[in-house]
């Protein structure tokens, strides 16, 4: 490694910047195939996932599917109350069991619309099939649903296509979590759902996310909104000299949004609608957020929430789905404009999307094998390093 042209830290600096060059990622498991389906296995398989709030699976017989790479899974709420999921295929010869991606069951049972193999929805367990008879040596048991693990956390549904998969805050949350312990989002409703695809491979996407040396000029509002942005800077510690402004009240310095402002909006205001359950230190932060690797995070701010969750749909295409989350009253309120926050953060990921598509476009240039990451770039090398670690270990066990 070549040590990067700039004065390192001293000791206890608490400096966040990478003090060398790392190497970036190879440019091909940007859009090879047989390197996306190794992802797929090793991280997407393996790792929880966000499939939607609690109050989409409120009801019983309630249900969502969703297709993580070329496996559909089937999440529903049972007549007793809990969340199951499975594999949404049928044990008979492999038919899809659900075609819808959301809605009702009717009945308490699965029926394949193949042939009319049916399962018991609270365990998955085979009822019945079509034939006259089953074979002498045919036992039900054995050809029960496939199952995936399923949890609630704090109005949200994770899954994970692992069947002993246990969920542990740390690993389902790579940073962040336990910060949001002041913000009600067990309360919060949905307000606005947008979806977008983008031309680019999922990688890309949380790179992008985490850094701001692109900030300046690829986000002007944003920079205005969050000063320390425009210095292509996502924490205050992020340069050598910190130090030198660390007692500095400016925003532009210390973090957080431009005097004045409440929240991430068009005009920074939060209508009168600040969160009631918000300290002094959340309010005055501007922005908190908690990832999940590899599929979601969770942005809250002074008066909603946002979850932004994203998923494959090949080496070189990603699906975005943002739901903004509000307080019940504030969305009661007649003179609350969800708009304000919607049409503000739609602008900045329509913006992320163009610059990530350019990215996705330049890195099949044949000469081009990998770039380098900068010392403002060091969340990038943690996410690396992530990865690099859920591949190794998927290579090590064979699975």
């Amino acid at each position: 490694m070549t040590t990067l042209d700039h004065t390192a830290p001293g000791p206890g600096a608490d400096y966040n910047g990478l003090t060398q060059a790392a190497p970036s990622l190879p440019a091909d498991w940007y859009h090879d195939a047989e390197h996306f389906r190794a992802e797929m296995q090793a991280v997407w398989s393996k790792h929880w996932l966000y499939l939607c709030r609690s109050a989409a699976l409120d009801v019983a017989g309630a249900f969502q599917t969703l297709s993580v790479g070329d496996q559909n899974i089937l999440v529903l709420r049972t007549r007793a109350g809990r969340l199951a999921g499975y594999f949404n295929v049928c044990r008979h010869r492999g038919s899809i069991l659900v075609t819808e991606t959301a809605g009702v069951l009717p009945s308490a049972s699965l029926t394949c619309p193949y042939h009319q193999w049916c399962y018991g929805g609270e365990n998955g367990g085979l009822i019945g099939t079509s034939s006259y008879g089953d074979p002498a040596d045919f036992n039900r048991a054995d050809y029960s649903l496939f199952p995936i693990s399923v949890r609630e956390w704090r109005g949200f549904v994770f899954i994970n296509l692992d069947p002993d998969a246990v969920w542990d805050d740390d690993a389902a949350f790579q940073r962040g979590a336990d910060k949001l312990r002041g913000y009600p989002l067990e309360k919060l409703v949905s307000g606005h759902r947008w979806v977008k695809r983008i031309d680019c491979n999922w990688k890309l996407f949380w790179e992008n996310f985490n850094e701001c040396l692109h900030c300046a000029w690829v986000h002007p509002g944003l920079s205005k909104l969050v000063p320390l942005y425009s210095r292509r800077l996502i924490n205050e510690k992020d340069r050598p000299d910190w130090r030198a402004h660390a007692q500095d009240p400016d925003p532009k310095y210390r973090g957080g949004l431009r005097a004045g402002a409440e929240t991430w909006s068009k005009d920074g205001s939060a209508q009168g609608r600040v969160m009631p359950e918000l300290s002094r230190t959340d309010v005055a932060r501007g922005q908190l957020y908690a990832v999940a690797l590899p599929s979601a995070y969770i942005g809250c701010y002074a008066d909603h929430a946002r979850i932004v969750r994203l998923l494959p749909l090949g080496p070189e295409c990603i699906e975005l789905t943002v739901e903004w989350l509000f307080p019940r009253e504030t969305l009661n309120d007649a003179n609350y404009d969800p708009a304000n926050v919607i049409d503000f953060a739609v602008s900045v990921l329509e913006e992320d999307g163009r610059a990530c598509a350019l990215n996705q476009r330049g890195l099949h240039a044949a000469p081009f094998q990998g770039g380098v990451l900068m010392p403002e770039e060091y969340h990038l090398k943690t996410f690396h390093d992530w990865l690099r670690a859920s591949l190794n270990r998927s290579f090590e066990t064979g699975k």
